[in-house]
């Protein structure tokens, strides 16, 4: 018996690895696609904020006289939200700043529109302009819910894989940090802009 001790516990600790590292890695495999999956409904989200962007930006267009600069801004600055993609299973910090740069200068674009719109009473007046104003307003609202849900499922990831002992296996089985989605600098202190349309 005393010879088979050995090889016993060898075996035991091996089932216990095995199943440490079994737990750890379907932990966190779970854990990163709940995030990936909150990703993709910022994502989403944002995308629905384009959409209406574009179909504001047909409204704006038949106004005459309509200033073009202002327009062209949205326009220049929707096209470069649109083309900017991110790998869901590698959100790097420098994907997030720059994503978070180019939603940043959209919404600037957008804040100067409506401002220049309140120069044009025909518009102010178009039921389309305020339906679609009244969905981007509450696409607002949707992004920020998306923005924080997915830091919110980003946050037992991290700390599933950055805590000790599970750090060990974490880099062994490959899973690195995600980051968190940050506003742009500055972007605390954007000023709200709200109209009157009645």
């Amino acid at each position: 018996m005393k010879k088979w001790l050995p090889l016993i516990i060898i075996a035991i600790l091996a089932v216990g690895l095995y199943s440490w590292g079994k737990g750890f890695n379907n932990t966190a495999v779970n854990f990163k696609e709940s995030a990936t999956k909150t990703w993709a409904n910022v994502e989403s989200s944002y995308q629905r904020r384009n959409d209406l962007i574009g179909n504001l930006v047909k409204t704006v267009q038949g106004a005459a006289d309509f200033e073009r600069g202002t327009l062209k801004d949205v326009i220049e600055a929707r096209a470069k939200a649109t083309s900017m993609n991110i790998d869901p299973s590698n959100l790097s910090p420098e994907q997030m700043a720059k994503f978070s740069e180019v939603q940043s200068g959209l919404s600037g674009a957008l804040k100067s529109l409506l401002v220049t719109v309140e120069r044009y009473p025909e518009l102010k007046a178009n039921q389309n302009f305020l339906e679609l104003q009244s969905q981007l307003e509450g696409t607002e609202n949707r992004i920020n819910v998306a923005r924080d849900r997915f830091n919110g499922s980003v946050e037992p990831y991290n700390k599933h894989i950055k805590t000790f002992p599970n750090s060990l296996l974490a880099g062994l089985f490959n899973f690195d940090a995600m980051s968190y989605y940050k506003a742009e600098a500055g972007s605390e202190k954007a000023p709200d802009v709200e109209f009157d349309f009645k």
